[in-house]
């Protein structure tokens, strides 16, 4: 019974994110007959920048639910992406002119356009971290397989023409994360303490920086690398880890503890980054704030059509105070779904509706929310 309960709480956050990316709404408003410099964008990640891979790993129980309504009834088609409609990587692709970047997983597709490997409730960290600290993880594919996947995909692409790869891994976007959510969730839910989650997060940041530069070694020569969003502003944390105490919560009604714990990963991952920027002078690594890019959203909600009333708060959900319910999926028997996801910030209580999506790829560009901004314009210089 006790497994049976973790198991179905874990599947809730299997495909948290709190997931990808920065710059790029600057573009668009371009004429379609411009060429961006960056005409591709390989992903690796979580469930904030998976279009499919999920579903197609096989049997995914509980979460079977993100191939159907009301998963993507914004969209009008249900793709395995969580929310309901388009990801921020969606509105990247859309910025530079090119099609969504389709999931590794989809044998048909193509991949002209660049290749998304990320995997909803994939981890920075391998399986065996979790398994020596006796953290259950379902089944998913870790930062490290999905580089396997991108290594597979140059040696079938690259083999027969590697003057032409080089030159194409020159004119791709690499998107680095968002990652190392779930490494943290996972852990939080089996109710690990916060100093034991802390010393997680130099390993973490560690696979985030060794990734990039397994990137780097293979060609990449323009990284973008996200923070980790403030999760004490997610329904599913404010459920799960709610407080009785007023001096828990913050002026924007966020659990403190846990947003605070986000900052120290973000903290600790934006000093590698400027490790890694001297070790790599010649290529541009950007730091995409997703923790303060979502702060300005909130902040800035009323003005932008949200409902007032429902901040923090899930559009599709089970009730209660935060419209949200571990073990029930949005979509199943005994959930509810609002009339507008356009006036809410959050889906489902873990992930983000389109038009936050949309809201926070603008703000990464347009309102400074990437670093170093100086380097925005030539990144996406068309």
């Amino acid at each position: 019974m006790i497994i049976i309960t973790i198991m179905a709480s874990l599947s809730i956050l299997y495909i948290i994110p709190l997931s990808i990316s920065l710059l790029l709404l600057a573009t668009f408003n371009l004429a379609e007959s411009k060429t961006c410099f960056i005409n591709a964008i390989y992903s690796f990640g979580d469930s904030i920048a998976d279009t499919g891979n999920l579903l197609r790993e096989g049997p995914i129980g509980f979460f079977s639910g993100i191939g159907n309504f009301p998963y993507g009834e914004t969209y009008k088609k249900s793709t395995g992406r969580c929310s309901d409609g388009l990801l921020m990587i969606d509105f990247f692709a859309s910025a530079l002119n090119i099609s969504f970047i389709n999931p590794y997983l989809d044998d048909s597709a193509d991949f002209n356009n660049g290749v998304n490997f990320a995997v909803a409730g994939a981890t920075a960290l391998d399986k065996s971290f979790f398994l020596e600290k006796g953290i259950y993880m379902p089944l998913t594919s870790p930062l490290n397989v999905q580089l396997g996947w991108f290594k597979e995909h140059l040696n079938s692409t690259c083999s027969s023409q590697p003057d032409n790869c080089a030159k194409n891994l020159g004119q791709t976007l690499f998107l680095v994360g968002e990652i190392g959510g779930n490494d943290y969730n996972y852990a939080f839910l089996q109710g690990r303490s916060m100093d034991e989650v802390k010393s997680y997060v130099p390993q973490v940041v560690q696979s985030i920086i060794d990734a990039s530069k397994e990137v780097i070694r293979l060609g990449g020569v323009q990284l973008v690398v996200p923070g980790n969003l403030p999760v004490g502003c997610s329904p599913s944390y404010l459920t799960e880890f709610s407080s009785s105490e007023p001096e828990a919560f913050d002026e924007r009604n966020c659990l403190k503890t846990y947003n605070s714990f986000s900052v120290y990963h973000n903290t600790q991952l934006q000093a590698a980054l400027d490790d890694l920027r001297d070790a790599y002078p010649d290529v541009t690594i950007m730091y995409a704030d997703y923790y303060q890019a979502f702060l300005h959203l909130l902040d800035e909600a009323s003005d932008l059509g949200f409902k007032q009333d429902s901040l923090l708060k899930a559009c599709c959900g089970a009730g209660g105070e935060y419209n949200f319910d571990i073990s029930l999926n949005c979509g199943s028997p005994g959930t509810n779904i609002c009339s507008d996801p356009t006036q809410y910030i959050s889906w489902d209580g873990i992930h983000l509706t389109q038009k936050a999506y949309k809201i926070m790829a603008e703000s990464l560009i347009m309102e400074g929310f990437a670093y170093p901004n100086n380097r925005v314009q030539e990144m996406w210089e068309c």
